[in-house]
């Protein structure tokens, strides 16, 4: 009997690769002509990214796209990149590069496998149905020897699914546990639906967080598809701006990046915008996958009490009702979401370190980490603003 023989690749452009051979292992679930589960490991949604320059050279976000081939045959992918800095990535390692570095070590490069800029969870180890096991296998495997073989500090796969971080554990990588804030849709048939379902007091509070919003003294205006136009994008790159010169210094994303998605994924997206007085004043971008919507981006020009919280959460809490969709991921971090309906949700990431002793002190840190995320989890969800259901006593 003939061996199977799996070949690792590196590709330094998706351009080497023909969109349907990478989606049918990014989204398979999409060949039935709906949408993928999230838009974001798409080929389409990555070579946007490559093809504006948001990553590659003087980025420090490097593509080294991995490929599985079994026999010949394309069984996995993963978005890889070779890292020199901590930034875009919203798992924060930068006290393991400072540790390492003290010690006289060297933490960059690294490798990272992950949707840059992004902090969704989704699928990192990509792989076509029924290759899961051997799949999975090849690409970490191929991952950490390329990491080794290279004399790199590490190797970190973040915001991936639940059952890759079980996965990548049996493999040997060892596993972190964060928190996002996530909304979930109980069937609601509308707003009011949702907040019947919460105290009083947080009723009357988003209520009045939403009145004092839409009484800005403009228009709230949603665009997806063939709505989209070329001056939300101008207005919208005006906002980003902003937001990413206060946050990160300067913006992650290029003005090339918006233009190429306008054309490619026009309806991957709902822009919410605001209008006052003749002009786009702020707004807000999701991304719509199969049963959830992705809270982006956010920025304004003009400061209103509560617009962002219109904008990002109750908006596309409205969405997501109106698209029947499961959830609202609204990105990373923000305990102020909690009030809002947004309860804590664990997030997962997976991470190999080549020096030994580094490593072992990295996984005591692990530990202790995760039993105090799950706790602040429940702690935080028992602080949620939905009624609280009253015991009987017994008789």
């Amino acid at each position: 009997m003939e061996q199977a023989q799996i070949e690792i690749q590196l590709l330094g452009s998706l351009a080497q690769i023909s969109a349907d051979e990478w989606d049918a292992c990014a989204c398979p679930e999409a060949t039935d002509g709906g949408r993928p589960n999230d838009p974001f490991t798409t080929h389409r949604f990555l070579s946007a990214l490559e093809n504006s320059g948001s990553v590659g050279r003087g980025t420090g976000w490097q593509p080294q796209y991995l490929t599985a081939h079994l026999n010949g045959d394309l069984i996995g992918c993963a978005p890889m990149y070779a890292k020199s800095h901590s930034q875009g990535e919203y798992i924060f390692d930068h006290n393991w590069a400072h540790a390492l570095e003290q010690a006289g070590g060297r933490y960059y490069p690294k490798l990272q496998i992950a949707v840059p800029f992004t902090p969704v969870t989704g699928r990192r180890l990509l792989v076509r149905p029924g290759f899961e096991g051997v799949g999975h296998s090849a690409l970490v495997q191929g991952a950490v020897q390329l990491a080794a073989n290279n004399d790199l500090s590490s190797l970190h796969v973040t915001f991936c699914t639940e059952d890759e971080a079980k996965a990548g554990e049996q493999m040997g990588l060892m596993s972190r546990l964060t928190q996002q804030f996530h909304w979930l849709n109980q069937d609601y048939p509308d707003f009011d639906g949702f907040l019947a379902g919460l105290s009083s007091r947080k009723r009357k509070n988003i209520r009045k967080e939403r009145a004092q919003a839409q009484g800005f003294g403009g228009d709230i205006e949603v665009f997806s598809g063939a709505d989209l136009r070329p001056e939300h994008w101008d207005a919208f790159w005006m906002f980003y701006q902003d937001t990413g010169s206060r946050k990160w210094g300067s913006p992650y994303l290029t003005r090339a990046f918006f233009d190429i998605v306008q054309e490619t994924m026009a309806g991957d997206m709902a822009l919410v915008m605001a209008q006052r007085e003749g002009r786009y004043v702020a707004g807000a971008l999701n991304f719509i996958g199969r049963d959830t919507l992705y809270g982006r981006y956010w920025g304004c020009t003009e400061h209103h009490p509560c617009l962002h919280f219109e904008l990002c959460y109750y908006q596309a809490m409205d969405l997501a009702i109106a698209m029947g969709l499961a959830r609202v991921e609204a990105g990373a971090q923000g305990e102020h979401k909690l009030a809002r309906g947004y309860l804590p949700t664990q997030t997962h990431s997976l991470h190999w370190l080549g020096d030994p002793g580094f490593a072992d002190a990295v996984a005591r840190y692990l530990d202790a980490e995760r039993v105090a995320i799950e706790e602040e989890i429940e702690i935080l969800t028992d602080y949620g603003p939905f009624k609280k259901l009253k015991v009987e006593e017994q008789q």
